[in-house]
């Protein structure tokens, strides 16, 4: 949506930036009786933090069935809030919303595993400890029962990132990166069919690809789009 970033209050006149808030309220003294002042920009963007500390130690303790639909709202609200254009700027597909993209489908995976393994739930453990700082484990250390998790999670990041990128091009035309996005729907489109069930390594592809394409967009770097295409086109085979 197009925003008005800087805001002014008609009640007490306090001025501040919508872009840092996430809203229309004064922060002063909470009227909603604002006026922005200045040019609408594109901002998809809102602040959202994210706090796995209390499910890091459900886990630990072995109580995470207690917590698990929580941890999941936390997660979906984050996931949620969270965008790629802030007043008018592009930014990168960071690690954070990836990880926590893949903790909400790893977390409802675990949830309902029979039986899951010391390795399932050492992966869950690792997850929950890095990601709202913006860690996860490398494609190796996914087990076989979360591999299909991760993908879906990859594959929604990777989408999220898109629909961004599909935004700020209406706005700043370029068809070589919207013919890029295509592919990147088609092979998304591809591991939503298949529930994730991928190898890791091609679902974390799509995450790249997606930051290159974004790359390419930020900073006119023609090498990023053809490594896109070309990861694109790997992916595919």
């Amino acid at each position: 949506m197009k925003v008005r970033g800087r805001r002014e209050c008609q009640d007490c006149g306090c001025r501040w930036s919508y872009y840092e808030t996430g809203s229309v309220a004064c922060p002063d003294c909470e009227s909603l009786r604002s006026v922005g002042v200045d040019d609408r920009s594109l901002h998809t963007d809102s602040p959202a933090t994210l706090d796995l500390t209390p499910y890091r130690t459900a886990a630990a303790e072995g109580r995470l069935d207690d917590v698990v639909d929580d941890c999941k709202r936390d997660l979906r609200t984050y996931v949620r809030r969270r965008g790629f254009v802030d007043g008018g700027q592009l930014r990168p597909l960071d690690e954070t919303l990836v990880a926590a993209a893949e903790l909400l489908q790893v977390v409802d995976a675990f949830d309902r595993l029979r039986s899951p393994t010391d390795a399932d739930h050492a992966y869950v453990l690792a997850l929950l400890r890095d990601a709202d700082g913006g860690g996860r484990p490398g494609p190796s250390a996914v087990t076989d029962a979360l591999a299909p998790a991760r993908g879906l999670g990859d594959a929604n990041a990777a989408d999220a990132y898109r629909d961004d990128l599909l935004a700020w091009l209406d706005e700043h035309p370029d068809s070589e990166a919207r013919r890029a996005l295509g592919t990147l729907r088609e092979r998304i489109k591809r591991i939503e069919a298949l529930q994730g069930d991928v190898s890791p390594s091609d679902a974390e592809s799509l995450v790249t690809a997606a930051r290159e394409i974004g790359t390419y967009l930020r900073e006119d770097d023609e090498t990023a789009l053809a490594a896109a295409r070309d990861r694109l086109r790997y992916s595919s085979d």
